[in-house]
């Protein structure tokens, strides 16, 4: 039945095999795969008789010279019924395994049975029964013991099983020692991986280009390329020689920081040490100009790659016709694909991929998914390049629902999702603030072994921030550590940003000292977002301390680093630190821009220093810098607030005159200053303001309303509070609290400073306006917040 493919005819009957005939059927099976599908099958319930059952198949197996086949059972069963109850079915296979297998065989196949099933604690107590018994457990099973010991942090028992190896065998090999590197390099700890290189050698364990290949890799993946260069130079002193992974490795980690002229240094020097450039070192550097947005260094490259008669592939075309379509001129895009259609470099397949691509970035993706479905029906092979395509461009587009069709459809036809496949789904439900959703489709990815790379993660991560939501960040940086995947500076970033714009300042500068003890290197953006979160918070020393560390890391503060800390000073009054402030950022040769003048033109204001303010936008316009919108808001803002409206309406005048429309602050603003001025030229000053067609926004609502309170009309706010809830206008937590005061100032029956008649006729005039305003212009749906009874104010 097995070899005529009737395998289906078996469950009739499989049900009362012994295990004698159930080795015999699983022995008939081509592949070891299929032979424990079919145990898989047959095994039906996990009760006492059937464990021992299983025990003995596995143990026939072994007899069979089958001892991969027999783990394979072992390691099923055992995952199946758990770590509690493995304990009877170990004491059922060492009670009779004499008369099947050796003490090293059973114990061999249970410790990698255990191994399989991730069971630590489990395989640790194994081979402390192989001590026992004089077994010595192979090289490559502990190897893989170290590689779980390390994934979950248990140190003291990676140490511990390393002495045993040394004083009782079996003696460490490089593998073992490699697995050790990579383990400790990926927790972060790769001083630790750097000695192991060293200690290797007194076990005649020379390092080879892996374990090196493994150190360089975790510097470059933290950003360290520096580091990562002085060990290539290292192992090529001490012999070995560098690989073409290697060099791949480092050009890309270079062209990520930015540095393009040192990795296209090190790409011409490759040849020199025996390594033959290849199509993937290509790729990485012509990827690393077009992110750059240099495309006619790219162009260059893939000219000389041609010369030298290295033979591009679909990624290099992909890279090239992303950049020019994203970067570059169209043309140029769709003249490459001509090209390539006429010749006979890339195959069909490969040719239909980057078609698909060409309509995705061109925001064509109909037109992409028309080509895509044409292929699947033609069966011609699609690679996962395509669908990820299609997934990040309707992601991009917002159209979360139709990225998950295409995902469903890649898994349909058996195309095995990429890391760029998770980040465009979770980047489309972050964008629409599904996060328990985007972070249960992570999760299910690493379960089942998907590649889940650390950019999908911060996507989630800046997700939570976005929203408010603290508890889900922390959560998901514990899972992730939790997994054993280490942030890399680009999500440390996205941590310490959050935290900081929560105002959650300790637990932000904890998470960076944190990141400087596992060697992360800190940029300008973790830098700018702690600086920024203690100006924020009013500590100004602080900051100061960050910048002046900053620069002692090598790193020169922007811009805008120095915009914030001058806002800092602005905002406790302090004038004359600002001043400073200003002064060293003329010395550091930056110059400032518009928001420095205006940050400093705002301090002077607040500070009712008008004269300075009036120097500032002097040295402002010397400086090239025109005043904005914000430069004129500040000085109107400013006049309003010391009642020196005539000026303010100069200052109105003159922002006209410059071109520059006023904005709805500009007539707040104003509103603010002709509420508190005198009636008749307030009147004058409001329909020179309606001749101008402002939109009245929540915050002109909550000025009116707060008005009629102090010129002591409450019921009229009240009033007005009602209309408003009539015609379902959304308030605001401000709104409520107005509303509170007036209830309140309304039943108290409280002294006012009595508003007259005039003024009373006037804010209703105004109010009328802006009520009129969101009548004209509310939504069409009725749906919206029920009316409020004046009665209810308050309560």
């Amino acid at each position: 039945m097995i070899k005529q493919r009737h395998v289906s005819y078996l469950k009739f009957f499989s049900r009362k095999f012994c295990p004698i005939f159930l080795v015999k059927v699983m022995k008939l099976f081509e592949t070891r795969d299929a032979a424990l599908a079919f145990f898989k099958f047959y095994f039906p319930e996990d009760s006492e008789e059937s464990i021992e059952f299983c025990c003995v198949t596995a143990q026939l197996l072994a007899a069979e010279d089958l001892q991969l086949l027999s783990q394979d059972v072992l390691s099923f069963v055992i995952t199946r019924i758990g770590p509690d109850r493995s304990k009877n079915l170990v004491n059922v296979l060492w009670r009779s395994h004499h008369s099947y297998e050796s003490d090293f065989s059973i114990l061999n196949s249970l410790m990698h049975a255990f191994l399989k099933a991730g069971m630590v604690v489990k395989a640790m107590e194994i081979v402390r029964t192989m001590r026992e018994n004089g077994v010595r457990p192979t090289s490559t099973s502990i190897s893989i013991l170290f590689k779980l010991l390390l994934r979950i942090g248990d140190y003291g028992s990676v140490w511990k099983l390393f002495r045993e190896m040394v004083f009782l065998g079996p003696r460490p090999s490089n593998f073992t020692f490699n697995m050790m590197i990579l383990g400790f390099c990926r927790r972060g700890y790769f001083h630790i991986g750097e000695n192991l290189l060293y200690i290797m050698q007194k076990f005649r364990c020379e390092p080879d280009v892996y374990a090196y290949n493994i150190v360089i890799n975790a510097y470059c993946m933290r950003g360290k390329s520096s580091d990562a260069l002085a060990w290539v130079h290292t192992m090529v002193e001490r012999g070995c020689n560098p690989s073409s992974v290697t060099f791949n490795t480092v050009i890309n980690a270079l062209c990520k920081e930015g540095n393009l002229a040192q990795a296209r240094k090190l790409f011409d020097g490759i040849q020199d040490l025996g390594v033959s450039l290849n199509t993937f070192i290509y790729n990485t550097l012509i990827d690393g100009y077009v992110k750059a947005r240099e495309i006619d260094q790219a162009n260059m490259l893939y000219e000389e790659m041609n010369k030298k008669g290295v033979s591009p592939d679909g990624v290099t075309f992909n890279i090239l016709v992303a950049g020019h379509y994203k970067y570059g001129r169209k043309e140029d895009g769709d003249r490459l694909l001509r090209d390539l259609s006429v010749s006979d470099l890339l195959q069909n397949h490969s040719l239909s991929d980057i078609s698909v691509c060409r309509f995705c970035w061109a925001g064509r993706v109909d037109e992409a998914v028309e080509i895509l479905e044409d292929m699947l029906e033609k069966g011609i092979p699609i690679s996962p390049v395509a669908f990820n395509s299609v997934i990040a461009a309707y992601s991009r587009e917002g159209l979360e629902e139709k990225a998950f069709e295409a995902y469903e459809m890649m898994n349909k036809f058996g195309i095995s999702p990429s890391s760029s496949t998770c980040s465009s789904l979770l980047m489309a439900l972050c964008r629409n603030q599904r996060l328990e959703e985007a972070r249960e489709l992570m999760e299910k990815m690493i379960k089942e072994d998907y590649s889940v790379n650390k950019v999908a993660i911060t996507v989630l991560l800046d997700g939570y921030f976005r929203v408010g939501d603290i508890i889900g960040a922390q959560y998901l940086w514990s899972y992730m550590e939790s997994r054993g995947i280490f942030p890399d500076a680009v999500a440390f970033s996205a941590f310490i940003n959050g935290l900081c714009k929560a105002g959650l300042m300790e637990e932000a500068y904890d998470l960076f000292v944190e990141m400087l003890k596992k060697g992360v290197v800190p940029n300008n953006f973790v830098y700018n977002s702690l600086i920024m979160g203690f100006c924020n918070s009013g500590k100004m020393n602080e900051a100061v301390k960050l910048e002046n560390e900053m620069r002692q890391r090598g790193l020169l503060p922007d811009i805008f680093t120095f915009n914030v800390i001058l806002n800092g000073f602005c905002k406790q009054g302090r004038m004359k630190a600002a001043t400073d402030t200003f002064m060293a950022m003329h010395q550091s040769g930056l110059i400032p821009d518009v928001i420095t003048y205006n940050t400093l033109i705002n301090g002077y204001c607040k500070a009712f220093d008008t004269t300075s303010a009036d120097n500032l936008v002097n040295k402002m316009y010397d400086s090239g810098w025109d005043p904005d919108i914000t430069t004129y808001n500040i000085r109107i803002h400013g006049f309003c607030t010391s009642r020196r409206i005539n000026e303010a309406v100069i200052m109105l005048d003159e922002l006209i005159s410059a071109g520059i429309m006023p904005n709805t602050v500009t007539y707040n603003t104003m509103m603010h200053g002709i509420c508190g001025d005198i009636l008749d030229r307030a009147m004058i000053l409001t329909g020179k303001l309606l001749k101008m067609a402002f939109i009245p926004n929540i915050v002109t609502t909550n000025l009116l309303l707060s008005q009629f309170c102090k010129q002591g009309m409450p019921e009229r706010s009240l009033m007005w509070c009602q209309k408003l809830s009539q015609i379902q206008f959304e308030f605001d937590e401000i709104t409520y609290k107005i509303m509170e005061r007036a209830y309140r100032d309304a039943q108290e029956n409280a002294l006012f400073p009595g508003g007259t008649t005039e003024k009373s006729i006037f804010l209703d005039f105004l109010m009328y306006i802006t009520y009129d305003y969101f009548c004209r212009n509310r939504p069409d749906s009725t749906i919206g917040q029920p009316p409020i009874k004046v009665t209810e104010i308050g309560l």
